[in-house]
C-alpha cells in the first residue's frame, strides 16, 4: 500500500512539474507577444514624419521583439502555438501596413546628392535593402541566424570585391566590426558551440583575404593618380 501511495506522489509531483513549465512557456509567450503588441501600438500614435526620418531604427526593433515572439511560440503545444500566432499575424498586418507608408514616401535623391547613399547601397548590396541602417546595430541578428549572416556577409564580400574602391573596404571593415559586436551579445543568449565554430571559421579565411584585398585597392588607386 505504501509503495503505491509513493508511486502516486512522485507521479504527481512529475506532473505537477510539467505543468508548471507549461505554465511558464505559456506566460514567456504571452509576454513577449504582449511586448510585440505595444511595440506596434506604438507605432500608431508616432508622427509620420517621425517614423520617416527613424524607420531603420523602428525596423530593427520590431524584427528583434518579432523575432523573440517566434522563438517563444516555437515552445508550445499546438492549440497555444494557434492562438498566440493569430494575434502575430493580427499584429504583421498592421505594421506591414505602416512599412508599406513609410515606402511609399519614399524620396529618390537627385543625381546631385547620390554620394549619400553610396555607403547604405552596400550595405543593401551585402544584406538586403533596408536591413542595415546607419546605425549598423544588428538587432534582428540573433543566436538562430547568426551562422547564415556571416555566411552572406562572406559569400558578399567574395561576389563584389573586385569592384570595391578603398572608401568600399572601410565601409565593409565597419560592417563586419558592427556584426562582430553583435555576436559578442548573441554569444551570452545561447549561441551554439557548433556554430561559433564555423564563424570562426570564417573569420579566420576573411581576415587575411580583407588584408590583401585592401593593400591591392589602394595600390591601384595610388597608381591611378599618378598617371
Amino acid at each position: 500500500m505504501k509503495k503505491g501511495v509513493s508511486k502516486f506522489m512522485v507521479f504527481s509531483m512529475m506532473l505537477m512539474t510539467i505543468v508548471s513549465c507549461k505554465n511558464e512557456e505559456k506566460e514567456l509567450a504571452d509576454k513577449r507577444i504582449s511586448e510585440l503588441e505595444h511595440y506596434v501600438d506604438s507605432l500608431k500614435t508616432i508622427d509620420e514624419m517621425a517614423i520617416n526620418d527613424n524607420w531603420n531604427q523602428i525596423a530593427s526593433s520590431y524584427d528583434k521583439k518579432s523575432f523573440a515572439a517566434q522563438d517563444a511560440l516555437s515552445s508550445l503545444d499546438e492549440n497555444d502555438r494557434t492562438a498566440v500566432k493569430e494575434r502575430m499575424d493580427s499584429y504583421a498586418v498592421v505594421y506591414n501596413e505602416i512599412k508599406s507608408n513609410v515606402e511609399s514616401k519614399k524620396v529618390v535623391l537627385p543625381s546631385a546628392d547620390i554620394s549619400i547613399s553610396l555607403s547604405q547601397r552596400l550595405r543593401d548590396r551585402f544584406f538586403g535593402a533596408g536591413k542595415i541602417g546607419e546605425d549598423m546595430s544588428f538587432g534582428w541578428v540573433n543566436k538562430d541566424n547568426i551562422l547564415k549572416t556571416y555566411e552572406t556577409f562572406f559569400q558578399s564580400y567574395k561576389d563584389n570585391k573586385s569592384d570595391f574602391s578603398r572608401e568600399d573596404y572601410d565601409e565593409v571593415k565597419l560592417m563586419y566590426e558592427a556584426l562582430d559586436n553583435r555576436k559578442n551579445t548573441v554569444e551570452k543568449e545561447g549561441l551554439t558551440s557548433e556554430d561559433n565554430s564555423k564563424i570562426a571559421s570564417i573569420k579566420l579565411k576573411f581576415g587575411p583575404m580583407f588584408k590583401v584585398n585592401r593593400m591591392g585597392a589602394k595600390s591601384r588607386e595610388t597608381a591611378n593618380s599618378k598617371e
